[in-house]
């Protein structure tokens, strides 16, 4: 943020962007709409749990207003989730809730010492193809997510789902004074109050709190047994919460053109689940489907949206619960179905991209969603996939080692020059392109072009000297840049030449 001089020449911080009127309105709403949005979430995500509605509620405050502060991301929505969920499920139904609340204790323990190590660095290592794969198979997801509450409901559902759908499509066209999804919201919701429309309503997903989170521990022994037990599901809540929440934060990069702090944002979810815990919430990450609507159907940009989204979602559920419960899940079902519209990058499925894309980016991409929509886990989904891509990248750089060779004038020595890059999967042939009963007895091997990587390349070479001093022919490797002379002078000869 720049900086200017006062009067008394100290540097004055200019005044944060949010602060503007017209950018305050926009956070505002923001935050009003993710927090309607997250109500109906919240409720289902703490069924799926295990456990009653007020855990997962009570975590989506904590993770928003704490994430507000301490995350890296501005204008990203953390909250209870369905993959924490999914990963906390059985100690709770084994265990009961203490034990759920001490693992995500844990679990944000270990994200901050992550984080301490730099976990964040290794986002680099996630190839676009496995990006595109996670956010199309985020999409779908989400509109799966909305398809049980579009079965066995009444006919009146659907007129005021396309209503609501007409309203978001239509209404930005005309003006973005205002989020379009909260319009939707509030016409439907005015409409089947008046009309007194017997459809399912927010009311119906189970029962609001009418208190505050309490500051307490988990009623547990403190013991190693318990934090056997406890230890699996934690790390499973770090690896799971740290994945969806950086590969959000750079999906979120990418839309709004900015840069953030991923090793902020891995301590900062690792401090909003401690708290969460202690608040007795369940614990969450980064909610692509509720950042979608703040930050691109509601144009959010700044930490207050995601401030104010927790706020709100405290006010509504505890102080206007009764209003809260009236509205009918037809608006927020018509909202998700436009966020996963949104969010499904529908270029990477053209057939003019197909026709052009690599067959194996392609099926990097493919092999992704597969993984997501088979498990349920948007996490297990991005690791496949990134292990997928190593494959078809080792596959397609193994065969990029060329070797050529030249005899020298006076035919006692033979020139071999190495071209590529030597690591397990490329050197593997190398021992195979020299001519070892037919070269004269000198060799060159020049590596000038080439580059070693690791102990299978020196042990391919250790392999082919053998090879020639088995045959009373001497061989030297010769131009070794610094690290490949590195790793070669200090593995060279105390290998399994593996012959």
């Amino acid at each position: 943020m720049s900086s200017v001089l006062s009067a008394v020449g100290r540097p004055r911080l200019s005044r944060p962007s949010w602060l503007s009127p017209k950018v305050f309105r926009t956070e505002v709403l923001a935050g009003l709409v993710v927090a309607l949005a997250l109500i109906p979430e919240a409720i289902s995500f703490s069924i799926l749990a295990g456990v009653d509605p007020r855990v997962g509620l009570f975590a989506s405050f904590t993770m928003a207003v704490v994430i507000a502060i301490c995350g890296g991301r501005p204008a990203m929505i953390s909250a209870a989730t369905g993959a924490i969920a999914l990963v906390v499920a059985p100690l709770a139904k084994e265990h009961g809730l203490d034990y759920l609340i001490a693992a995500v204790i844990l679990g944000g323990v270990i994200q901050v010492l992550l984080a301490v190590l730099g976990v964040a660095k290794l986002m680099r290592f996630i190839p676009r193809s496995v990006m595109v794969g996670f956010v199309n198979a985020l999409a779908i997801l989400i509109f799966a997510a909305q398809v049980p509450y579009l079965l066995g409901v009444p006919w009146l559902v659907y007129p005021l789902v396309a209503l609501a759908l007409v309203i978001m499509v239509g209404l930005p066209r005309l003006t973005r004074a205002v989020p379009a999804p909260l319009v939707a919201i509030i016409v439907l919701t005015v409409i089947t109050v008046g009309a007194s429309m017997a459809v399912p309503t927010v009311g119906d997903q189970g029962e609001l709190p009418n208190s505050l989170p309490t500051l307490g521990l988990p009623q547990i022994p403190w013991t190693m047994d318990t934090l056997t037990l406890i230890a699996p599901y934690a790390l499973g809540v770090a690896l799971v919460g740290l994945m969806e929440s950086l590969m959000t934060a750079k999906l979120v990069d990418d839309i709004t053109d900015t840069h953030s702090n991923k090793t902020r944002e891995s301590w900062g979810q690792g401090v909003a689940n401690i708290v969460t815990g202690f608040f007795g919430g369940m614990g969450g990450c980064a909610m692509i489907g509720q950042t979608m609507i703040n930050v691109k159907a509601s144009g959010a940009r700044t930490r207050l949206s995601t401030f104010l989204a927790g706020v709100f979602l405290l006010i509504l559920v505890v102080s206007l619960g009764d209003v809260v419960a009236v509205i009918p899940m037809a608006a927020l079902v018509a909202v998700m179905i436009i966020v996963a519209v949104a969010t499904f990058d529908w270029h990477s499925v053209a057939p003019a991209t197909l026709k052009r894309m690599p067959l194996g980016e392609t099926l990097v991409m493919v092999t992704t969603v597969g993984a997501v929509l088979a498990t349920h886990n948007l996490a297990i989904g991005v690791i496949i996939g990134v292990l997928t891509a190593m494959v078809i990248f080792a596959r397609r750089v193994a065969h990029l080692v060329e070797v050529t060779s030249v005899l020298d004038p006076d035919g006692g020595t033979r020139i071999y020059s190495v071209h590529g890059e030597l690591f397990f999967a490329s050197s593997n042939d190398l021992v195979y392109q020299f001519d070892y009963a037919n070269d004269p007895e000198n060799v060159i091997i020049d590596m000038t072009h080439a580059h070693v990587w690791d102990a299978s390349s020196v042990a391919a070479l250790d392999a082919i000297t053998t090879k020639y001093a088995a045959r009373g022919k001497t061989v030297e490797i010769i131009e070794l840049n610094k690290s490949s002379a590195a790793i070669h002078g200090t593995l060279a000869g105390t290998l399994s030449a593996g012959h």
